[in-house]
């Protein structure tokens, strides 16, 4: 029996130019403009500056229709008028005086180098070498990481000598040239962990009591020093906790990623540029937006110039309707994307204005205890807008504030309840745990149990499970490994 069903399904669906507007929000300023850049690029009616003359008018007509199916434009239905205005060409000033005038190029210069691979080659040269040795060594060099490791075992390297370089060879003679890299500089590079890249720097320093404790220690002792085992070594090798000190103080000054040491690697240091600025003035916090996310933009005049004449023309051939169709479509780009950046900008500072407001105290102090439990939700109710879009704006931004540039997410915690029953924040109970950990006594660390207890004390009541997992936020290990001798 063929039985028929009637389904209803209510969805809603973002329009192109809505997800395009969602994704223009969640970058950051560098790479805004970077899309800025990418979309003067690509679309020949849109122009950046000021333009030369001011008489223009500032209406670019009413018409919202976006067709995504360009093939369905018709010429003739083209309404010119829409993209001309009495005054020649109208004009698009996204500047406001709510925008820092941030306009200097904040670039960080790099400098031009080798790779450190091929630094690291280059260093081979120096070596008296035969040429499957070269090659071997070449391959090792080439399979260590960025932070100076070679993290694959030897017979896999060996597999892949013999496949992809066609060298037959053994796992004695790699260990024999690994050797030889192991004395490239910066020291402790091609190592294969922890443990031999230490080695390798110890071994490389002059001699002296300290350092050769300090090698012993690291071959023979590594576990019981990395789990800060100190009793167990001032029996093992019999001295003081002066000499065990010194050792461990040599052993500090390690380099641990002897890769990231290279300054010609060339790799891309983070360059943050804050999205906002938080200033406080005559007792009063001021918000600005960082001015290179308000750039000056106008419909070209050249475009315009083109529908003019193709209104003037009294013969309309089939190549000028294909070219004002085309001109339509670049025009409509420009015009969304002039939009599109206004309502960025607005989002922008309306969701920046409401954290501001809701985090006043903390602005206005610096004291990470004055911020208030605030959630997404909070906010996105606040400005009557999404929390998806709170969250764009909160996971990609920085602020300049008096105390730092800060990630705008860091603002937002979840609340606890006090002994007072009174909500504080998570930050709140964090930070007080970092101060009770940063003055605790380094011979005998604070345990999780003891930790709680004192929060307790201060009006926390929080469980032990609870202040293991803040103290993991915060990278904080365990007591056992904070202990100094």
């Amino acid at each position: 029996m063929l039985k028929q069903y009637l389904h209803f399904k209510l969805s809603q669906k973002l329009s192109p130019q809505q997800i395009q507007l969602m994704k223009l929000i969640q970058l950051p300023t560098q790479a805004f403009e970077q899309r800025l850049k990418q979309e003067l690029e690509e679309n020949p009616a849109l122009e950046s500056g000021k333009e030369p003359l001011d008489e223009y008018d500032d209406d670019f007509g009413n018409s919202n229709d976006y067709d995504d199916d360009n093939d369905s434009i018709n010429a003739d239905d083209i309404n010119v008028d829409e993209y001309l205005s009495d005054d020649d060409v109208p004009d698009y000033r996204t500047q406001a005086n709510n925008y820092s005038s941030d306009d200097e190029e904040k670039t960080m210069p790099y400098a031009a180098g080798t790779s450190f691979t091929q630094h690291l080659i280059n260093q081979l040269n120096t070596f008296r070498l035969t040429d499957d040795e070269f090659d071997i060594a070449e391959f090792l060099v080439g399979s260590i990481d960025e932070s100076g490791y070679i993290r694959r075992s030897l017979p896999d390297i060996m597999d892949d000598l013999a496949f992809t370089q066609n060298i037959y060879t053994t796992e004695d003679e790699i260990e024999k040239v690994l050797k030889i890299v192991h004395q490239l500089d910066p020291a402790g590079v091609g190592a294969r962990n922890l443990q031999e890249c230490l080695s390798i720097q110890l071994h490389r320093k002059e001699k002296k009591p300290a350092i050769e404790l300090a090698i012993d220690i690291i071959d023979n002792a590594f576990e019981s020093f990395t789990k800060k085992h100190y009793k167990k070594l001032l029996q093992k090798f019999d001295i003081t906790e002066q000499q065990l000190k010194d050792a461990i103080e040599e052993i500090e000054r390690l380099n641990p990623k002897p890769g990231g040491s290279y300054s010609g690697n060339n790799r891309m240091v983070e360059h943050v540029v804050p999205d906002f600025a938080i200033k406080i003035v005559d007792g009063e916090l001021e918000l600005t937006l960082n001015g290179r996310n308000a750039p000056e933009l106008h419909v070209s005049r050249e475009y315009n110039n083109m529908l003019k004449g193709y209104k003037e023309s009294k013969d309309k051939s089939k190549s000028q309707k294909d070219a004002v169709m085309f001109i339509k479509q670049k025009l409509d780009a420009a015009k969304w994307f002039i939009d599109a950046i206004k309502q960025r900008q607005q989002t922008l500072f309306v969701t920046m204005s409401a954290i501001m407001h809701y985090q006043k105290e903390y602005f206005l102090t610096g004291d990470e205890r004055k911020l208030r439990p605030m959630i997404l939700k909070d906010i996105a109710d606040e400005i009557d807008m999404d929390v998806s879009t709170v969250s764009r704006v909160a996971n990609s931004k920085y602020v300049d504030t008096p105390y730092g540039t800060k990630l705008i997410k860091e603002f937002f915690s979840e609340s606890m309840t006090n002994d007072q029953g009174e909500e504080v924040s998570t930050r709140e109970i964090k930070k007080i745990l970092e101060t009770v950990i940063e003055e605790e006594n380094k011979k005998k660390p604070l345990t999780d149990d003891a930790l709680a207890k004192i929060l307790k004390e201060k009006g926390y009541p929080i469980a032990r499970r609870t202040v293991a997992k803040y103290r993991e936020q915060l990278d904080i290990p365990v007591a056992r490994l904070r202990k100094k001798i």
